[in-house]
């Protein structure tokens, strides 16, 4: 089966999640055989739900986000994403990898989704200020990427996206290339416009630090093929700082409980490339 969008299809699915996953599959041919990267993902993303998923390298993450963001298809299964506000944009990624356009300036690059959207030239100027101004980046509107540090790089996607106004955020590993500080700076950034924001975001991530951070729950997925293993909810307070989170119990037992459930996996997915070395 295909993706089906909200407003197409109501089946069975209920609108108080705003991401539906059934049985979801994709498999890619290599060299004549058959890989299956996912396999009978079945999971549910409440509307202004923040969920992570983490687990091992190959386990299929960033396919599962690729077919949510329409730029795979699924091989097998559905899901639903329920688009409430068709003058929106249904979802917007951020990569890894900085995916803004390095002949567009700062100001230009956050602006590229309102101008596509035909919004009015000063929606445009008082919505790119303002993200401008939650990723400190003001002072740095008129210069190319280029001339910025990696950090930067990336909190002009996190800001470009958050501008372009989507329902739905996904994010693939967004800071994993940033140093320690940059990572945690932008972490305290990211939850700051998101709780202001409340938008339904998908993240996926290696470092289970992180996740507990931001999420509100925890997915963590098995070894390839993957499929959904364990969910953890993350019932830490809010608003969060880095401190109050690691000095937390809480935290400490997230933490163990999330590596128990990925250490037997990442153990799984080792043992399994050097079967195929």
């Amino acid at each position: 089966m295909t993706a089906l969008r909200m407003e197409d299809h109501l089946g069975d699915y209920s609108m108080e999640h705003k991401i539906e996953i059934k049985h979801l599959g994709k498999q890619f041919e290599v060299r004549k055989s058959v890989l299956t990267a996912l396999e009978d993902i079945s999971l549910n993303v409440k509307k202004g739900e923040f969920v992570s998923i983490v687990g091992p390298s190959g386990c299929g993450k960033t396919t599962m986000l690729r077919i949510l963001g329409g730029l795979e298809e699924p091989s097998l299964g559905e899901f639903v994403m329920a688009h409430e506000h068709p003058e929106q944009p249904l979802c917007s990624i951020v990569f890894q990898e900085h995916s803004i356009f390095p002949w567009m300036t700062v100001r230009k690059n956050i602006a590229y989704g309102l101008k596509l959207r035909k919004q009015p030239k000063r929606v445009v100027a008082e919505v790119t200020n303002h993200y401008m101004d939650k990723v400190g980046l003001r002072a740095f509107a008129d210069s190319y990427p280029h001339q910025l540090s990696g950090g930067m790089r990336q909190r002009v996607s996190v800001a470009r996206a958050f501008a372009n106004d989507p329902e739905i955020l996904l994010m693939d590993e967004p800071f994993a290339a940033l140093d320690e500080q940059n990572r945690l700076l932008l972490q305290q950034e990211l939850l700051r416009i998101w709780e202001e924001s409340k938008k339904t975001v998908v993240f996926i991530t290696h470092s289970i630090d992180e996740a507990i951070f931001l999420s509100d729950r925890i997915i963590v997925m098995t070894a390839r093929p993957g499929t959904v293993k364990a969910s953890f909810e993350v019932n830490l307070p809010r608003p969060r700082t880095i401190e109050n989170v690691r000095e937390s119990a809480r935290f400490q037992e997230l933490f163990s409980d999330i590596w128990g459930a990925l250490k037997e996996e990442v153990d799984k997915a080792k043992r399994a490339e050097g079967l195929d070395s």
